[in-house]
């Protein structure tokens, strides 16, 4: 029921911020050793403390858009969602990513148990779980690291490749951190994430061709009216996908352009640069008629195109035909809309078709990008296990720096009292040694006595000590 989806993996190679670590953060059945060795190497509870890390969600590959848009996240809630989210008693960090084909969580948490996710998710949505638990991914660790990767990259996307992922991603981190829900692993991964999708877009042609749920929507456009020269679109929000759709109508010579957005200006701002003008969403009604083109992307929780504004838009243009596209999650156009004769209405799934003839250039770039991702994947778990190590070491290095300042308050002690300083130097430095290594002596003597030639033998790599004749 809550289970991996059903998709394939990928990696970078090239992102150089997270270094190999020395080998000894790399072996934690050498770091048991220090349960034998003696209470001033703390590795053996450091190394239990790693927090779960784990992805979970929906997307388009597991969810019809019905469910996909019940659970998408509005942007003016998403503050209070994160926090309510980290709220949970076994959470300890969050991010949300909503977008029209995902609403995926990425949480650091105290357990791998997602059921209290699932059920806050639910009930957030107002939504039983028994109707979102067999759409639920959960990817624990390693795998929610690589499935970040993919999808910052444009490999787990409706359209492979497509950039604006990588936006949306950005956008979720910004929102997360400025929730204050971000601790040290989940923005480390996230700057991770970034760099490795640039890498991967620097060093493969996932990107060099024009694929994208815009640009399908406009290739459909082509093949149902032809030349576009003396047809009118209209695209309603100013977002990053209704910018890509509007460029692209350009370049097909589009014969003229409206924006329609909740805030003019933004509309004003986007149509200027394509020749069109702008309007405000209450405005569509009186405009829709003289569109032959619909695009809708809005973060509208309801629809902004409804049934009675379109018959009558269609009264009016005699029944000429309108192609649309609705890519917004939740959907901008009313469904029944699709009803209408002389009405093409698109949904984000029903541009699956057009978007598969577009992905043959991208096949190979996708091999290579995912043999990178399976490189940084390593790279982060690294670093991510070497959290432990830092927190031995520290425990360890305060503990011998209060054993010296012992030691050096006794010698200072000494000097005060007027004895002989080549003396006390002396006894500074045989005291200092024998609390150093008394404990760790009396445990390798144990662990020779019980045959533990692992432990000594990891004593002598941990110690840096000569091999024994």
């Amino acid at each position: 029921m809550l289970s991996r989806p059903n998709s394939d993996s990928l990696d970078d190679r090239h992102y150089t911020q997270f270094r190999p670590w020395p080998r000894l953060f790399l072996a934690p059945r050498r770091l048991v050793f220090a349960r034998r060795i003696g209470q001033n190497f703390r590795f053996a509870s450091a190394i239990t403390r790693q927090m779960p890390l784990i992805a979970l969600g929906i997307n388009h590959r597991t969810a019809p858009v019905e469910l996909r848009e019940r659970v998408a996240f509005a942007p003016e809630r998403m503050e209070a969602a994160l926090r309510e989210l980290t709220g949970l008693p076994q959470i300890q960090e969050a991010a949300i990513l909503s977008t029209c084909n995902r609403t995926e969580l990425y949480i650091g948490s105290e357990q791998e148990d997602i059921a209290p996710v699932v059920q806050w998710l639910s009930r957030y949505h107002h939504l039983d779980p028994a109707t979102v638990n067999p759409y639920i991914y959960s990817l624990p660790g390693a795998e929610a690291v690589r499935h970040m990767l993919r999808v910052a990259a444009g490999l787990d996307s409706m359209i492979l490749g497509e950039p604006q992922i990588l936006g949306q991603m950005k956008t979720a981190f910004q929102e997360a951190k400025g929730a204050g829900t971000l601790d040290t692993v989940l923005s480390r991964l996230f700057q991770h994430t970034f760099s490795v999708a640039k890498q991967v877009r620097t060093d493969t042609a996932i990107g060099a061709s024009p694929v994208s749920v815009a640009f399908a929507a406009v290739g459909l456009a082509k093949q149902i009216f032809g030349s576009l020269e003396s047809h009118t679109a209209l695209l309603i929000g100013a977002g990053e996908t209704v910018e890509l759709a509007a460029r692209h109508l350009h370049e097909q010579q589009l014969g003229r352009m409206i924006v329609a957005n909740r805030t003019v200006e933004h509309a004003h701002t986007l149509a200027a640069q394509f020749d069109g003008y702008g309007i405000g969403l209450d405005e569509i009604p009186a405009h829709l008629e003289e569109a032959d083109i619909v695009l809708a992307s809005t973060a509208s929780p309801t629809p902004v195109v409804t049934l009675p504004v379109v018959k009558t838009a269609l009264k009016a243009r005699k029944h000429r035909p309108i192609f649309m596209v609705d890519i917004a999650v939740p959907r901008d156009i009313a469904p029944e809309v699709g009803k209408l004769d002389d009405v093409y209405l698109y949904s984000v799934d029903d541009l699956q078709e057009v978007i598969q003839e577009n992905l043959k250039s991208r096949q190979e770039a996708a091999k290579q990008s995912e043999d990178m991702i399976d490189v940084q994947v390593q790279h982060f778990m690294a670093w991510q296990r070497s959290l432990d190590a830092v927190s031995a070491i520290r425990d360890y290095r305060q503990q011998a720096e209060t054993e010296r300042d012992q030691v050096l308050d006794k010698a200072r002690q000494q000097l005060a009292s007027g004895k002989d300083p080549a003396q006390v130097l002396e006894f500074l430095a045989h005291t200092l040694t024998n609390k150093l290594i008394h404990e760790p002596s009396v445990n390798l003597r144990q662990a020779g006595e019980d045959g533990r030639t692992d432990l000594l033998d990891a004593a002598r790599e941990l110690l840096n000590l000569p091999e024994s004749d």
